[in-house]
């Protein structure tokens, strides 16, 4: 068997998230599988590097999937792009290597969560951030970020309270901009649990109105309770920027 390594880039907006589901086919993954598996006659399932929710985005998803059908990089990329809607694109199709798998392989993900601030709401981009009209304190955000880097248990930023496994995860950077009214949060890790970068971002919002201090991070981390931390933020702003192999 062949195995291909998939680079996606989707609008997230109108679609139940990646993972493919039983009550619905309007998901990513179900749409490139059933493509996939019309093309090779075969039943496909593609592995993704992560679970993006529905209505968030990827500039850059991974995704790999192995087949016994002799066909191209270029075959696959053309067929699949030919019969999916449009705002789903494969970039680009690669053969790797036999063991490589888009999850099990990712060594880190770089997600981003953008905020128009403006005084006037943006016309053109209102799909990709969140509308937030409140004056942050950018300076304190950066200061509570700092807390958050390096490896903690991060249950409290969880909205799975199921979660069996582990919660502990290394956030290696958090870059916080605000540029003309959009500000940025990107937020660089080894892995990220259920809505854990929309919690983040929330918790961080809340320093930045004053309603939590950046002492309040470290406490929050130690409780290992979702109700300590802030808000989920919307899902609109957030986007899969890259992940690292």
């Amino acid at each position: 068997m062949t195995n291909f390594k998939l680079t996606i880039q989707y609008d997230g907006m109108r679609f139940s998230g990646w993972q493919k589901q039983g009550n619905t086919d309007n998901t990513i993954q179900g749409k490139i599988e059933n493509i996939l598996s019309k093309m090779t006659g075969e039943e496909i399932e593609i592995h993704g590097s992560g679970r993006t929710d529905a209505g968030v985005h990827a500039i850059k998803q991974i995704a790999n999937f192995k087949t016994n059908a002799t066909l191209s990089e270029t075959d696959i990329r053309d067929y699949i792009n030919q019969y999916l809607p449009l705002d789903i694109r494969i970039l680009s199709v690669e053969k790797a290597d036999n063991r490589f798998h888009a999850r099990l392989n990712a060594k880190g993900k770089h997600y981003r969560y953008t905020i128009d601030n403006g005084e006037v709401a943006n016309v053109f981009e209102r799909k990709y951030m969140t509308r937030l009209t409140e004056n942050y304190d950018i300076e304190a955000m950066k200061k509570a970020a700092v807390y958050l880097i390096g490896e903690h248990d991060f249950k409290s930023f969880c909205d799975n309270k199921r979660m069996k496994k582990s919660t502990i995860r290394r956030i290696s950077d958090i870059q916080i901009n605000n540029s003309d009214g959009i500000i940025t949060i990107d937020f660089y890790g080894n892995g990220f649990l259920y809505h854990m970068v929309r919690i983040l971002t929330g918790t961080l919002l809340m320093v930045g109105t004053h309603e939590l201090s950046c002492d309040d991070i470290p406490d929050i981390i130690e409780k290992k309770s979702r109700d300590a931390a802030g808000f989920t933020a919307p899902p609109q702003g957030l986007c899969l920027v890259e992940v690292d192999y």
